[in-house]
């Protein structure tokens, strides 16, 4: 008889691939006997290489070595040799569906995401609006197993449940919290305009925390133009560190953020994060919004900061174009909201 190894496909992006964590886990603890395979791209090995025993990582280069139609059978030939009993597509795009084809034709067994298009079409749209909260990433992703025959209770705190971070590669300034000292992590931008709180408000957000003693404030970012504005941040207020411009990548940023007190992000990767490492999340919502299905793991609807208006959320993922020209979503969040429930967090 074969053995059950189940082949999960997600290449992207950075926190939908974070979102499948708690749910990978979960399948992996209650089905301990079943072999589990990600595919994904090179970064998300942090996620799944030491996730559970029955789980393994396969990267795939798709600007490179699977390229392409031809890349993509040879992809195929590769996972084909691995014998999977079933097929778990939870990216459902043009890449995915090409190797979801060739998995049916070879008589496997494949289930693939629904994402509840509609819905989301009338959480965002103008004229018939329906606020209505959508099914979230993690049901979505969960439900796929279930119709491949594995049920699963989602059951999840942190990827160091049972075994703790490596600190010993963290620079020195990132470690040896002192007694009664506070961290706090901030990760300001995101990928599209119409999820990312202005910079000047988010300064007035930095002053308002720096008021309080023994409070200590890490920002994190991976672009250029992110790097530089932490510089300046780091270089005009002492109890600011640029953290992502002194690590060495993600599994040092994870480890990192495991120590916080508390995080503040936008609508972002970083808000899943930390969600990974157990730690509540202040998040700032514009453009988007938390009922489109993508809050962070085990976070509360409470610490979401969010402004109600008739044209909110004007968008899934953030990138359309303000209908009303002024970001008023974001503009009208005052810095105080956001630093006062930060420190309620924080000084529970």
């Amino acid at each position: 008889m074969k053995t059950e190894h189940i082949l999960i496909i997600r290449f992207s992006a950075l926190g939908d691939v974070a979102m499948m964590v708690p749910v990978v886990k979960s399948l992996a603890e209650q089905y301990p006997h079943v072999r589990i395979t990600v595919l994904s791209r090179p970064y998300a090995r942090t996620f799944f290489e030491s996730l559970a025993p029955n789980v393994g990582f396969m990267e795939a280069d798709l600007k490179g070595e699977y390229r392409g139609v031809k890349g993509l059978n040879a992809l195929y030939r590769r996972l084909s040799a691995k014998n999977f009993t079933s097929v778990a597509d939870l990216h459902d795009t043009l890449r995915s569906k090409y190797l979801r084809m060739r998995f049916n034709l070879g008589r496997n067994r494949v289930e693939h995401i629904n994402k509840h298009k509609h819905g989301k079409r009338q959480l965002t749209s103008q004229s018939d609006k329906r606020l209505m909260q959508q099914p979230t990433s993690f049901e979505n992703y969960a439900d796929v197993f279930r119709r491949l025959g594995y049920p699963i209770d989602i059951r999840f705190s942190s990827i160091y449940d049972t075994t703790p971070p490596d600190l010993s590669q963290l620079p020195a300034c990132m470690t040896g919290k002192k007694p009664g000292e506070r961290w706090v992590g901030i990760a300001p931008f995101a990928a599209h305009h119409g999820k990312i709180y202005p910079v000047e408000l988010m300064e007035k957000v930095v002053e308002r925390l720096g008021e309080q003693d023994n409070l200590r404030i890490f920002f994190f970012g991976a672009g250029k133009t992110e790097q530089q504005q932490f510089n300046d941040w780091a270089a005009r207020w002492p109890f600011c560190v640029n953290a992502s411009g002194q690590l060495g990548g993600l599994q040092q940023e994870l480890a990192l953020m495991s120590q916080l007190d508390a995080m503040l992000t936008m609508d972002s990767a970083n808000m899943h994060l930390a969600s990974l490492v157990g730690i509540p999340v202040v998040s700032v919502w514009g453009a988007t919004h938390p009922y489109a299905g993508f809050m962070g793991w085990n976070q509360s609807m409470d610490n979401a900061i969010q402004v109600d208006l008739p044209c909110r959320p004007c968008s899934i993922y953030g990138k359309k174009a303000c209908h009303r020209g002024d970001y008023a979503c974001l503009t009208t969040i005052h810095p105080s909201q956001i630093a006062d429930r930060l420190l309620q967090l924080i000084n529970r």
